[in-house]
């Protein structure tokens, strides 16, 4: 960054080979070397998108997740897509961190924050997500009988009783969902998915598919995320740019093998398709291998 010009090559290569935790050490390290802070010095030298990843990937991932959920929260409007994609993909832990570092950060409850922003069942399935109290295991007595209450919620009567979906949807645990929705395809020959569609709309729909997908598979949710950002006109960066850094050393692996299954390309392939410059650099390299 000394001198005239920026070798933005150097910053993207150094930043993207290295872990979270390492970066968090080379941004101390640098502030003791040089008595100046790292991000601003970075915020001063790129622009654009690629300043945006390079920011993101500087951000503890706990601090990445929680300043989203703000700026989704406190922008112009609220970005309910954001809301949706973290509160439904994390694990209970994780979640309960967040409201915790919410607290924190901001001196606000997370709960209040997002339940003055959000309405209806979709406010009320945010509310039990961030409790973080999903149960675990699977409870072999009721999987019929969430199943049947689904069932009857939605397809059998006129009209949805949503609540059935939030409650059900909301506090089972993963690997119980998966035999709810087995069973469920059994008794009506629809997928939960087809039904969920059907029987909901706007945000709501979008938080129950999201919570669907997520039980099924987190990763596979991903790369149905990344490829939807990416695909017909425009991209939508701030999605592309999310899930990559908050991927990165999670399962970003498993999202490129699911990605490669569920389309005919691969996340490599569509990434460099799709986007220009450093910022295509930078996330390729993010990316790693192509599964061609």
């Amino acid at each position: 960054m000394k001198g005239l010009g920026t070798d933005e090559d150097a910053i993207l290569q150094l930043l993207t080979a290295r872990s979270n935790s390492q970066r968090q050490e080379i941004k101390n390290t640098y502030k003791t070397l040089f008595g100046k802070d790292l991000i601003d010095d970075l915020k001063g030298e790129l622009g654009g998108k690629f300043e945006t990843l390079i920011v993101s990937l500087m951000t503890p991932p706990l601090t990445y997740d929680v300043t989203s959920l703000r700026d989704a929260i406190k922008g112009a409007g609220t970005d309910e897509k954001v809301l949706v994609e973290i509160l439904a993909s994390r694990t209970a832990r994780q979640v309960k961190d967040m409201v915790a570092a919410y607290r924190q950060e901001y001196d606000d409850n997370l709960e209040e924050d997002v339940c003055g922003d959000t309405s209806g069942h979709f406010k009320r399935l945010l509310v039990i997500l961030l409790q973080g109290n999903r149960q675990t295991g699977i409870q072999e007595g009721t999987i019929e009988a969430d199943a049947q209450a689904l069932f009857k919620a939605g397809e059998e009567k006129f009209g949805t009783d949503e609540q059935a979906f939030v409650t059900i949807l909301g506090n089972r645990s993963a690997e119980h969902l998966r035999k709810v929705f087995d069973a469920y395809m059994k008794m009506t020959g629809f997928e939960i998915e087809e039904s969920v569609q059907r029987e909901t709309s706007g945000h709501l729909r979008a938080l129950l598919l999201a919570v669907v997908k997520c039980a099924r598979s987190v990763p596979a949710y991903f790369a149905e995320t990344l490829y939807y950002a990416m695909k017909g006109a425009g991209t939508d960066d701030d999605t592309l740019i999310r899930v990559m850094v908050s991927r990165s050393e999670v399962d970003l692996l498993d999202v490129r093998k699911e990605f490669r299954r569920l389309f005919a390309c691969s996340l490599h392939s569509m990434i460099k398709g799709d986007t220009g410059g450093d910022f295509r650099k930078a996330l390729l390299m993010l990316c790693a291998g192509d599964d061609a």
